[in-house]
């Protein structure tokens, strides 16, 4: 199989787990309104812990070392500032995406950088790839709970969505292969304006989203989503 072409499966593997994580959304019975608050509560706050793994474990180190400090923080303080004015957007409009736009920002660098590395780190990429479905997992899961709670589509819309969203990851990936590979300033710059805005998002929306006064259970779940992303870099490396 051509690099190419492994590289657009590898990225559609890890995107799946967008849909497929809404899937179990939709179809989790949980009889208990209360249970399930807990649950769902326990499963955003999962892929918070995730998403800081993302950045403090991959987005921020790779795209530091690919830029000078002075322009590494800017972007990272731009991407923060672009997507809090986003953010406000939506809720001027009255809705909220911040647990599909943090999602995103996690999942589609990350399969640039994926394309990238199969020029030269085949095996590292596969590793990533199974990582990027573990973290997508719980964040779809969160973010089609995010989106159907608003009442605006129905479950089925909100799936054919993700399917789409999912369908970027090969995008992406194309991307990564045939032109950041050779341009590593570019990714490392897309990942780090990635970083901030998923800083941004987690603080503003998605840890407050998954507090809960006297409920324990989802900040280890933080702590676990953390942990998968550190063992998923520790393999990594």
């Amino acid at each position: 199989m051509e690099p190419i072409h492994y590289a657009l499966l590898l990225s559609l593997f890890a995107g799946l787990a967008i849909p497929v994580g809404g899937a179990l959304a939709r179809w989790a019975h949980i009889a208990n309104r209360a249970v399930e608050a807990r649950v769902l509560k326990s499963v955003t706050a999962f892929g918070g812990g995730a998403l800081l793994s993302a950045i403090a474990l991959v987005l921020v180190p790779e795209g530091a070392e690919a830029l000078p400090a002075t322009l590494a923080v800017g972007l990272l303080l731009a991407g923060g500032l672009c997507f809090a004015i986003v953010d406000w957007v939506l809720a001027r409009a009255g809705g909220s995406g911040a647990l599909v736009l943090a999602m995103l920002l996690d999942f589609l660098p990350e399969a640039m950088a994926l394309g990238a590395l199969l020029v030269t780190e085949a095996a590292t990429a596969k590793l990533l790839a199974v990582m990027m479905f573990l973290q997508n997992l719980p964040e779809g899961f969160a973010a089609f709970r995010d989106i159907w709670a608003q009442g605006k589509l129905s479950a089925s819309k909100v799936l054919l969505v993700f399917v789409a969203l999912a369908g970027l990851g090969p995008l992406c990936a194309g991307i990564g292969f045939a032109v950041l590979s050779d341009d590593p300033e570019i990714l490392g710059g897309i990942m780090i304006f990635a970083a901030g805005g998923i800083l941004y998002l987690v603080f503003q929306d998605i840890a407050p989203e998954a507090h809960e006064p006297g409920l324990y259970a989802p900040a280890l779940g933080a702590v676990a989503g953390f942990a998968l992303g550190l063992a998923g870099d520790m393999l990594i490396g």
